[in-house]
């Protein structure tokens, strides 16, 4: 799908931009940006969508995203409705890779900063000490001043380049060119689709959406996307049954149905396709 270009506001008495939000929610726009992301999630819950990738998001996640990676974080409905008062809270670091300066990425002692930045081309999701160690320092940076704020920034691109704490997130480096119009009628069809997904979902409906015949509507789904609408529906419906899994609060065959599968049998071979898993393999394994 074509993502939104965003440009990241930087006053121009700084060289990167650091804030701490708390606020209704991440925003629902599929966009990129030239700016390296280091994004960590301090409250909130659903589906994030980075590249190619479709996956679920709990509190306390960290990821950093590379340059001109789509990306969006949708928090599901059910996060509010159970918790109307809440809000989500997120610490977000914004930086171009030259931000300190081209020589930088020049000097032989900074070798692993460039190697960084290539990983991060795929998104990288920060595990362990790793991650505590980057919250502090994100947290110290917020309040950071003058020339303190560039020592902070080094020192995370320092633990981030040194570390082994992580996992990639997409398949490949993406990046696309956006459109408006094109943006705007995806971003549709997502959102009707993470709102609807519990139920069956026809092609006519979500063509209509898309002012589009059903062939038409096929044909440029699978242009955008690079897979059939039907493989997106049930991506979003694995990963819904994934935390599902996770929380261990109802029975496999009772989530088969919440998340929008007709029957069981077909719950398990769409659920092993996509995680390479079982559900109760998935469960073990990240219960354990």
């Amino acid at each position: 799908m074509k993502p939104h270009f965003h440009k990241v506001p930087v006053t121009l008495q700084s060289s990167f931009s650091i804030r701490h939000d708390i606020k209704p929610d991440f925003g629902t726009v599929w966009h990129y940006h030239p700016e390296l992301e280091l994004h960590y999630n301090i409250k909130g819950e659903g589906v994030r969508f980075i590249g190619d990738n479709i996956s679920n998001f709990t509190s306390d996640e960290m990821v950093l995203l590379g340059e001109n990676l789509p990306h969006t974080w949708r928090c599901k409905d059910e996060y509010f409705q159970n918790n109307p008062e809440l809000n989500v809270e997120a610490m977000v670091i914004h930086f171009l890779p030259d931000c300190l300066g081209k020589h930088l990425l020049n000097l032989p002692e900074a070798y692993l900063i460039p190697k960084l930045f290539e990983r991060a081309k795929s998104g990288m999701v920060i595990h362990g000490k790793t991650k505590e160690t980057l919250a502090t320092l994100m947290e110290t940076a917020v309040h950071a001043t003058n020339l303190d704020r560039v020592i902070i920034l080094l020192t995370i691109l320092k633990t981030l380049a040194e570390t082994d704490e992580f996992e990639t997130i997409t398949t490949k480096s993406t990046f696309y060119q956006s459109n408006e119009s094109e943006t705007l009628r995806i971003n549709k069809i997502c959102t009707y689709t993470l709102t609807n997904y519990k139920k069956d979902i026809s092609l006519e409906e979500v063509a209509s959406l898309s002012n589009l015949s059903i062939t038409s509507f096929c044909r440029y789904f699978k242009l955008m996307t690079k897979k059939t609408y039907y493989d997106f529906l049930i991506e979003i419906r694995v990963s819904h049954a994934c935390r599902f899994l996770i929380e261990n609060k109802l029975p496999t065959e009772m989530i088969c149905f919440n998340c929008g599968f007709n029957n069981v049998s077909n719950f398990y071979r769409h659920f092993k396709k996509v995680t390479g898993m079982t559900p109760l393999d998935y469960k073990r394994k990240y219960l354990n």
